[in-house]
């Protein structure tokens, strides 16, 4: 059986994370996005098609030519003409019926295999803002009857999630398909042109569906999933004197130092250095290579590999890109004083990030000078710097962004 994997999106959403790699290779819980989802695919399928785009070397030297027992395809998408037209860009490989998904999202495994028994299907979920998506109208048996993209009418709560079962004739719909107002072509209009036909239908999810359309979803993953880690796991060192509560991981060549203080779940890397007297809070994951200093805190923050945060430094629900260099003293405020849920900035918008708790996020290769304190949701792009004892109240980019 085979899967299509759309992972070609440049993703500004993401930035400033998405401007030094693609997002299917950002990581939570220490592991790359896409490789979250290939876990969930391992023996439902033999073959997966990537069609790549935007720095798609970076995917294919994570990923080479196999997955554990998957065989990996790398097609490039040229241009980004939509989804369908993505799905299209897998044509040559189609041998059979197949499964095409958002590769940045995250389907459960038990969805897919229901998914899997239609002949033509999509995965659907009922949700809070329909107007922001394709809207389904089904009738008592799932069957499609119809499919509005983003209705300006109140039409239904049941959703288009990006994951569909198709035939191979579904490539030649697709290269029917009219272009949308948008200049792209929409697998949605595709997929009700083949519902006017034969019978389509839909599977609502039971599993999860875990969208990836901003940084902070990133930190909505990992408190997701965490909660499954149960058991500790260490092989590193650690000294006495160091206290560790539940599901605590410890990499390989890692030396956890006297008065540290871990309540799980947290993952902890390889080759890292954490302490002395640090607090290391639930939800965390701090990635390889890295070193956390004296009387450092840090709780429900993704902190990426070979990244240094220096002591006496507070990071609360933050995502800390690659190779940072957090200064003595920093601090990330992650709410507001007026507990409203905290904003942050997408281009010239301010977004509702529907966090109460949300820190800074901070891209590759940034350093903070001592004393640093960040607003709650601002961002650092990449290589950027601030002085000692700045208050960081807005994103810090080049002057030359276009943010």
């Amino acid at each position: 059986m085979q899967a299509v994997l759309m992972v070609a999106g440049k993703s500004t959403r993401t930035y400033p994370l998405t401007l030094t790699r693609p997002k299917p290779i950002l990581p939570f819980m220490n592991k790359p996005l896409i490789e979250h989802s290939l876990d969930q695919l391992e023996g439902l399928f033999d073959e997966v098609i990537l069609i790549v785009g935007y720095r798609q070397e970076m995917i294919k030297n994570l990923l080479g030519d196999r997955y554990k027992n998957i065989k990996l395809i790398y097609q490039e998408q040229k241009q980004q003409l939509g989804t369908g037209h993505a799905v299209l860009q897998a044509r040559p490989y189609i041998k059979d019926k197949f499964v095409a998904m958002n590769g940045d999202d995250l389907f459960a495994r038990e969805d897919l295999e229901k998914l899997l028994q239609l002949n033509y299907g999509a995965l659907v979920k009922r949700v809070d803002n329909p107007n922001i998506y394709g809207v389904y109208h089904i009738d008592k048996n799932n069957k499609v009857l119809n499919l509005v993209e983003k209705p300006k009418e109140d039409i239904g709560d049941l959703v288009n999630i990006g994951c569909y079962v198709l035939q191979p004739e579904f490539m030649d719909e697709l290269e029917k398909t009219p272009l949308s107002v948008r200049g792209e072509i929409e697998i949605t209009s595709t997929i009700l042109s083949v519902a006017k036909k034969q019978d389509v239908f839909v599977v609502p999810v039971t599993g999860f569906w875990r969208p990836t359309g901003y940084a902070w979803d990133l930190l909505k993953h990992q408190e997701y999933f965490m909660p499954a880690l149960t058991k500790a796991d260490i092989r590193g060192t650690v000294e006495p004197g160091v206290t560790l509560k539940g599901a605590v991981s410890v990499g390989t060549n890692t030396l956890i130092k006297a008065g540290v203080y871990i309540e799980g779940p947290v993952i902890i890397g390889d080759n890292c250095e954490i302490g002395p007297n640090c607090y290391i809070r639930p939800y965390t994951s701090i990635g390889d290579n890295c070193r956390i200093g004296n009387a450092v805190e840090i709780k429900n923050s993704i902190i990426m590999a070979g990244t240094t945060i220096a002591h006496l430094c507070y990071i609360g629900d933050s995502v800390i890109g690659y190779n940072c260099n957090i200064g003595g003293g920093t601090i990330t405020a992650n709410k507001r004083h007026d507990d409203n849920t905290v904003q942050s900035k997408i281009k010239d918008k301010l977004v509702d990030t529907g966090r109460d708790k949300l820190g800074a996020i901070i891209s590759d290769d940034c350093r903070t000078g001592i004393n640093t304190s960040i607003y709650p949701g601002r961002k650092l792009w990449p290589e950027q710097t601030t002085r000692p004892g700045e208050i960081v109240d807005r994103d810090i980019m080049p002057e030359n962004a276009g943010w």
